[in-house]
């Protein structure tokens, strides 16, 4: 009797550990943002998104993209002491955040996902 009490409790061990893997693998499965795409895209667009890690447009227009925004074109433009990045120098901006498309036109201020894929023409899904 003993072995066969053994056996049922390896049973179940064996049948809460693979559960247990199984619901971890499955919780932890990530789907991509539905703006994954987009983000590439405005990337490979040649669009340029600067801003700053103290600037709350910056991180609203961030926010919108989700987890997808670790795609987005973002150049920082802030040193640790809050001065301007050389880059950021360079390119003369001025307030954030800035666009600055592949065709030279430039947008100041948080711009709506509509605006970006009309200057990009990245398609926005629906």
């Amino acid at each position: 009797m003993q072995t066969k009490t053994k056996f049922v409790i390896f049973v179940i061990i064996v049948v809460i550990l693979v559960g247990g893997v199984g619901i971890y693998f499955g919780l932890n499965t990530q789907k991509p943002n539905r703006l994954e795409g987009f983000a590439q895209c405005l990337a490979s667009s040649g669009a340029r998104f600067y801003g700053a890690f103290w600037c709350p447009h910056c991180q609203e227009q961030k926010a919108e993209f989700g987890s997808s925004a670790k795609y987005l074109p973002y150049i920082e433009c802030s040193n640790p002491d809050n001065s301007q990045t050389q880059i950021c120098k360079d390119k003369k901006i001025e307030s954030y955040p800035t666009w600055i498309f592949k065709d030279g036109s430039i947008l100041s201020g948080k711009q709506t996902l509509q605006t970006l894929a009309n200057k990009t023409a990245c398609v926005l899904p629906q």
